[in-house]
């Protein structure tokens, strides 16, 4: 049994429910009136009254109460055949009473399966054809029984066909709704991803111009100062100085540049990681900083942001080591492990800190670990006063 809801035209069906009730009954009535069986005329017609009643308001009744299934519905029926039988066999001989059977076949229908229908209906046939007696001659009981047969039919099909119309058009207006609904959410979503790109590009500049800008001014201050101190005594030594801090100078302005017109310059794309951080170690020799530089297990090309996070990495640590380690030695290590994943190491003999251990301190330092983060890797700092510094970066496979 399938418990539909009441169709979407419920006024239409009302109306032709209550006309071909009347035009059923009307033959009958009028026969009744015309040769004075008033018993007979209002027995018929309260309970046609009753039919009509029910059937307009019965099943809807139902349907708001929550009851329109198992044994309301069957009690429904049950009484509404009752009233059908009745009216039959106060008005045996009328033929136009077989139009009885058709509202309430149509709501067995709707209200169970064409099958359900289809019973119902044949066996309220049988009530009409009986109800005539069954003296009756064989063609005078065959041939209204085709007639009411194929009027039972036509409407058990037309009734499904409308029943199926009517579901097609719901699914159509529930899918019209998810589909609605799921526009509205992809425009949310849509909306979000456009926040969040525009906040991770933000982000991404950020940590470019720091590592890229501020390792160059970092090193160049470090050049000033040097050729400041050694001017006096030693003016050639000065001047070359000078003409190291111009150099890069020049270099940082061309890495801004690559990275206002590319937005992703790369200070490894075109030479092996190791080469791009032996660069940086060199700087920190310029610098005055004994630094050494040990490459353990077997070279392999890196994708191109994990190249770019270990040499990013190497330059925020340098950085730091010259700008606050206060060192005067600095080990570099880049290893190559089997299982696929590359651990850089950078430790300084510096002041080293407290309350460092496995935390951020500035901004450089959290842009390197917000890049290995992206690839699934791990920052680890190790810091103590007086016991240098340590920065491990690692990355997997």
């Amino acid at each position: 049994m399938s418990n539909q809801p009441a169709p979407p035209n419920s006024r239409l069906l009302s109306f032709v429910f209550v006309f071909t009730v009347l035009a059923a009954m009307l033959p009958a009535a009028v026969s009744f009136a015309v040769n004075s069986q008033p018993v007979n005329l209002w027995v018929f017609v309260i309970l046609g009254t009753l039919h009509i009643v029910l059937g307009v308001s019965g099943l809807d009744g139902l349907e708001r109460k929550g009851k329109r299934n198992g044994i309301f519905l069957y009690a429904y029926f049950s009484l509404q055949a009752a009233l059908i039988l009745a009216m039959l066999v106060i008005a045996r001989g009328y033929e136009l009473t077989w139009l009885l059977i058709f509202p309430l076949t149509s709501q067995a229908v709707t209200s169970f399966s064409s099958r359900a229908g289809a019973i119902l209906g044949a066996l309220l046939l049988l009530a009409v054809l009986f109800s005539g007696g069954i003296s009756q001659s064989l063609s005078d009981f065959v041939l209204p029984a085709l007639g009411v047969s194929a009027g039972i039919f036509f409407v058990i099909a037309f009734t499904e066909f409308a029943e199926r119309q009517s579901a097609a058009r719901a699914e159509v207006e529930r899918l019209n709704l998810e589909l609605a609904q799921a526009n509205q959410k992809l425009r949310q979503f849509a909306a979000q991803a456009q926040e969040l790109a525009v906040a991770n590009e933000r982000n991404r500049l950020a940590r470019e111009i720091h590592d890229s800008l501020g390792h160059y001014l970092t090193v160049i201050n470090v050049q000033l100062e040097a050729a400041g101190q050694v001017f006096e005594r030693d003016p050639l030594k000065a001047i070359l100085t000078m003409r190291k801090a111009q150099s890069l100078a020049q270099e940082g302005l061309a890495d801004i540049r690559r990275s206002v017109a590319a937005l992703r310059a790369s200070p490894v794309e075109n030479r092996p990681l190791q080469e791009a951080v032996g660069a940086l170690v060199e700087e920190s020799h310029a610098a005055g900083i004994i630094t050494n530089f040990v490459v353990t297990g077997m070279p392999r090309p890196l994708g191109p942001q994990a190249e770019l996070t270990l040499y990013r990495a190497a330059q925020e640590g340098l950085t730091n080591v010259r700008k606050h380690a206060r060192a005067s030695r600095a080990d570099v290590r880049l290893g190559y492990r089997q299982d696929g994943s590359v651990l850089f190491v950078i430790q300084d003999n510096g002041v080293g800190g407290s309350g460092l251990n496995n935390e951020i301190g500035g901004f450089g330092l959290l842009g390197v670990k917000e890049r290995v983060q992206l690839l699934g890797g791990k920052v680890l700092i190790h810091s103590a006063k007086g016991d240098g510094f340590t920065l491990e970066v690692e990355l997997p496979g």
